[in-house]
């Protein structure tokens, strides 16, 4: 099956760049709002037959013009939300941003024991993420799903057999970009495009955002 997993559109804490990863989290921004609104056209030639969201309330905003256009329902899944930030929650400062990146990027390398301080590990992210992508998968043949930036970066390229973990570290992922894969849990997932700009293209791009779990991995 193809899978499509788009990021949210743009929220205030990703303007501020702020780790908000709570429940049921802020809703989008005017930009966020025509992000959304853009992305049932950018899929006019895709047959999708399923559309989910997580429980997060900035997914459901975004998905919902595609779910109007197609007629289809918003499936909320329990386990598609964010990667919690624990102790690091809504904060913005460069070491609480690199500590929640670093300790995704190592979920994403296969060392699922390292913590989020006063958060989940590696172990607990996989298991739900991967149980709704299985139920997303038996949905039908394409299935939108809507979800975020570090999940879906550390989740694709764990799960991609054709990329290294490391790819989602070096790989932008702008709000309403998407990240394309076929396959199924059981024989594995290809990777067959990562496009970090938004749906709309780069006019809906905010160059002054600083969005951390969209972003790179810098060396400093």
């Amino acid at each position: 099956m193809r899978l499509l997993l788009i990021r949210h559109g743009q929220t205030p804490a990703n303007v501020l760049g702020q780790l908000d990863t709570a429940h049921p989290g802020p809703g989008l921004t005017e930009l966020g709002e025509r992000q959304a609104a853009v992305i049932p056209e950018a899929l006019r030639f895709d047959s999708i037959d399923t559309i989910f969201a997580s429980t997060l309330h900035r997914t459901q905003l975004t998905a919902r013009p595609l779910a109007f256009d197609r007629g289809l329902d918003i499936q909320v899944a329990d386990g598609l939300h964010e990667i919690e930030a624990g102790a690091l929650e809504r904060r913005s400062d460069h070491a609480s941003i690199r500590t929640y990146m670093e300790t995704v990027f190592a979920w994403g390398a296969g060392n699922l024991d390292v913590g989020m301080p006063g958060g989940p590990d590696g172990h607990a992210f996989f298991a739900r993420f991967d149980a709704d992508i299985a139920v997303a998968a038996a949905s039908g043949a394409t299935a939108a799903v809507f979800s975020h930036g570090a999940a879906i970066r550390v989740w694709a390229a764990a799960r991609a057999t054709n990329v290294p973990p490391m790819f989602a570290g070096l790989h932008d992922l702008d709000n309403t970009g998407v990240v394309e894969l076929i396959g199924s849990p059981d024989e594995g997932w290809t990777l067959l495009s990562w496009a970090g700009v938004p749906l709309g293209g780069m006019p809906l791009v905010d160059t002054t955002a600083v969005d951390p779990t969209g972003e790179a991995l810098d060396a400093s």
